[in-house]
């Protein structure tokens, strides 16, 4: 607000007043209600007088905003760090204190995005987990950001995170098909070495497991829009969804091979059942990472079963997978182990997905007691 005023001998009369106002973009209160809606904490940290930070917040659609602070009053790390859990709006706060606010915000465990367009911001935004720069901002600011936003329009970001989601969520699926044949493998390597058995798998026979379990699929599954918010750890999940499956496998085969020891059952029928066996668990694993199954991907599913059918029915991809003979007393086993696998990754799978909730009563109940 300017004003236009005369002076005079005793008194000030005022002439003119002059309201300056930026306006708030149409599109600021739908993008600030989708961060509401998937639980993001708004902050917001400015120079400028809180009142007035407060109102703008207001207009914008920021949750309580009118919940604010002079960041000149916090005199101490302890303040800043109690202000971070009270507050949504910060202002006549210096870059120092910015820093300090985004270090109090990952103390609590929080995964902080700083927003900045200023060499002021550089500190902050440094300290964040991910910064954030606009297009219009300084060279320096740009320079420190992870991310630029070179139309300087924040509502990018609501498509920036469904990318970022649609990408690990398919990567988890992905990655959890082929951490699965990593770790059967490495098992049943070991289990090779240790007890001299011939490895009972031959390279083509893997091949058209990796073609229509692991490859085919991870890769048609990665193409699909999957924005769900999902707060599982990456590397949690993946492993604790592929280890049922891989260890299922590696029972079942190894088994299947000191069994064949023992019975005195040819080399190849044993390739030729292990294949159908990890065939078997590979399906099973797609069908668990797919959940909850649409139509793209019970068509990847479909797809890749009718694939592996077609493969045994052909005489010469049979021939070429090495899958050609097979007794009537082989078959007969191999379906009997299958059965089994079926039981057995039910009832692993089940006990892996209790496992989280375990730990964390667990975790409870030892807190609990050191605390008394």
């Amino acid at each position: 607000m300017l004003a236009l005023v005369k002076v005079s001998k005793n008194d000030v009369i005022p002439l003119l007043f002059v309201a300056i106002k930026n306006d708030i973009r149409a599109n600021a209160k739908e993008i600030f209600s989708f961060f509401n809606d998937n639980d993001v904490a708004i902050k917001v940290i400015s120079g400028d007088n809180p009142l007035t930070v407060s109102r703008i917040a207001n207009q914008a659609g920021i949750l309580d905003s009118e919940n604010y602070i002079d960041a000149s009053t916090l005199k101490t790390q302890e303040d800043i760090e109690k202000a971070a859990l009270t507050y949504t709006i910060f202002g006549r706060i210096t870059p120092e204190q910015k820093k300090d606010l985004v270090l109090a915000f990952k103390k609590n465990n929080f995964k902080v995005a700083m927003t900045g367009d200023g060499v002021n911001d550089i500190l902050a935004m440094k300290e964040a987990d991910c910064s954030i720069a606009m297009g219009s901002g300084s060279e320096a600011a740009r320079q420190a950001a992870q991310v630029v936003l070179l139309d300087s329009d924040f509502s990018k970001m609501k498509d920036t995170v469904s990318q970022g989601r649609q990408i690990i969520n398919n990567i988890t699926r992905s990655a959890t098909l082929f951490l699965y044949k990593n770790i059967f493998s490495m098992l049943l390597a070991i289990f090779s070495i240790i007890t001299i058995f011939t490895y009972p798998l031959a390279p083509t026979q893997v091949s058209l497991i990796s073609m229509f379990n692991i490859g085919i699929p991870a890769f048609l599954l990665s193409l699909e829009t999957n924005t769900a918010k999902k707060n599982q750890n990456f590397l949690k999940e993946t492993i604790l969804t592929s280890l049922p499956a891989s260890l299922t496998s590696f029972s079942a085969i190894a088994c299947l091979v000191v069994f064949g020891q023992l019975f005195d059952i040819p080399q190849g029928d044993i390739g030729i059942a292990s294949t159908y066996l990890l065939a078997v668990v590979g399906f099973l694993i797609l069908k668990n990472i797919s959940k909850p199954l649409n139509k793209y991907k019970f068509s990847i599913f479909t797809a890749c079963f009718l694939g592996f059918i077609i493969c045994y029915l052909n005489p010469s991809l049979r021939s070429l997978f090495m899958l050609n003979e097979f007794s009537n007393e082989s078959m007969v086993l191999c379906l009997i182990f299958a059965l089994a696998e079926v039981t057995v990754m039910r009832s692993l799978t089940f006990l892996f997905e209790k496992i989280p909730s375990i730990l964390s009563k667990w975790r409870s109940t030892i807190k609990k007691m050191l605390a008394d």
